[in-house]
């Protein structure tokens, strides 16, 4: 299972090898898909970001490391809609089959934009009845970077061996103040994304993975108000065939290589 849509300007190929240590239950061998997916290291960024500098770029091709981070620790470091984005939905999960069948649920970008009372962006911009909705679903990670806030920002889609093309962002977030109530299942998604990268979790730009990963992701449905006008998020490659700036952000769950009972 390849990717459908191939990123330019390959910096940098990685493989992600085996872990020292696997999950309960996994055999230490690649019959889970460990240590089967090539890492394809980009210059590729969102529209909004900062295109790497001629040195940055020859030193990817020169080392193969990631571009320098724009921010380090886990902390989470972001301003806009920051209630919003660290709280996890008071809902029952709802169970996808599809990320194509997720996206067919949500509710126009229109009417968001236009929603009543306004969304607003500042800090303290909190979930509105729309986004109290929390989801599950099994899909692919396509490709992934590290953003400005301490997000990493995945870009999900449906099987590749399948007809559609389609793409939804959710993010690994960066961890809320410690007397949050969401750090337990924010914090457990992030390590889990971390230990499963190990020392080749994305940088600054995008990491695309051939094939794509297979994953059990959990989280609350975002908006991204701030996206509502102009460039929406997402690679170049990928962004046509990203149809929404919803996100499910938090993730409070990300189980890579799911077994087929998970």
């Amino acid at each position: 299972m390849a990717l459908k849509s191939s990123p330019p300007n390959v910096l940098a190929t990685l493989t992600l090898a085996p872990r020292a240590s696997r999950p309960e239950g996994v055999a230490a061998d690649t019959e889970a898909g460990i240590g089967r997916h090539r890492i394809l290291r980009t210059d590729e960024v969102d529209a909004k970001d900062t295109p790497l500098t001629p040195q940055q770029r020859q030193s990817m091709v020169a080392t193969g490391a990631a571009a320098a981070t724009r921010r380090t620790g886990d902390a989470f470091k972001g301003t806009a809609r920051k209630a919003a984005k660290l709280s996890i939905a008071e809902a029952q999960s709802e169970a996808f089959d599809t990320v194509g069948a997720l996206i067919a649920t949500l509710p126009a970008k229109e009417d968001m934009v236009q929603h009543d009372p306004p969304i607003k962006d500042n800090a303290s911009s909190a979930r509105v009845d729309e986004e109290e909705r929390n989801i599950v679903v099994s899909a692919f990670l396509f490709a992934a970077s590290r953003e400005d806030d301490n997000d990493f920002h995945l870009i999900v889609g449906d099987d590749p061996a399948s007809n559609a093309e389609v793409y939804m962002t959710m993010e690994v977030s960066g961890l809320p103040p410690a007397n949050a109530a969401s750090l337990a299942a924010i914090k457990a998604a992030r390590d889990s994304f971390k230990q499963f990268f190990g020392d080749k979790t994305p940088g600054a730009t995008y990491d695309y993975y051939d094939p794509p990963i297979p994953v059990r992701v959990e989280g609350s449905l975002f908006f991204d108000m701030t996206h509502a006008h102009g460039q929406s998020p997402g690679p170049p490659t990928l962004h046509p065939h990203m149809p929404v700036i919803w996100e499910v952000h938090p993730l409070s769950s990300i189980e890579f290589e799911p077994s087929p009972t998970s």
